[in-house]
């Protein structure tokens, strides 16, 4: 039996086969071992990846209740705006509200006469138009509210001209 061991172990395709085998259980080895490090660094990256997901959720919470708080403040304040629109075309719906805006211009023609005096026909009605084109103005929010409110009679007529120019 001895001698049948050795003939077997001289020959050459013995050794080639056993070469292979060693070289076999050594890919082997290796490879195990890399699959062993790479499930150790799945797990640790599907760990990562659950944290960026709770991350990445309580973020989204965060912005959609930013989102949700802004679009109720600009609902609000487009309801606001439209009471207050509503609000000032009742306002000047109120009987005597033309007679004070006639007033008005009439009051700013004055004293804007009162500035051009030359010849009284031709620089009363530019004032009057530039008057009404003041009032205007003034009524669609490009003056401010407050010059429009105060006493029209008030000042002398360069100071109420040049109030009512900014």
């Amino acid at each position: 039996m001895r001698d049948f061991l050795l003939d077997i172990l001289s020959h050459p395709f013995t050794w080639g086969l056993i070469a292979g085998l060693v070289l076999c259980v050594m890919i082997w080895r290796s490879g195990h071992v890399q699959r062993r490090e790479q499930k150790r660094n799945i797990k640790r990256l599907n760990g990562e990846l659950a944290d960026l997901n709770k991350h990445l959720g309580q973020q989204l919470k965060i912005t959609a209740a930013g989102n949700d708080t802004l679009n109720a403040e600009l609902d609000s304040l487009r309801e606001k705006n439209e009471n207050l629109r509503v609000s000032i075309a009742t306002l000047q719906q109120k009987p005597g509200k033309a007679e004070a805006r006639l007033l008005q211009v009439y009051d700013r023609a004055v004293h804007l006469l009162l500035e051009r005096a030359p010849g009284f026909a031709p620089a009363w009605e530019s004032a009057v138009r530039d008057a009404e084109t003041q009032v205007a103005d003034a009524e669609s929010g490009l003056t401010k509210l407050v010059r429009r409110v105060t006493r029209p009679a008030l000042g002398s007529p360069t100071a109420h001209l040049t109030s009512s120019d900014d």
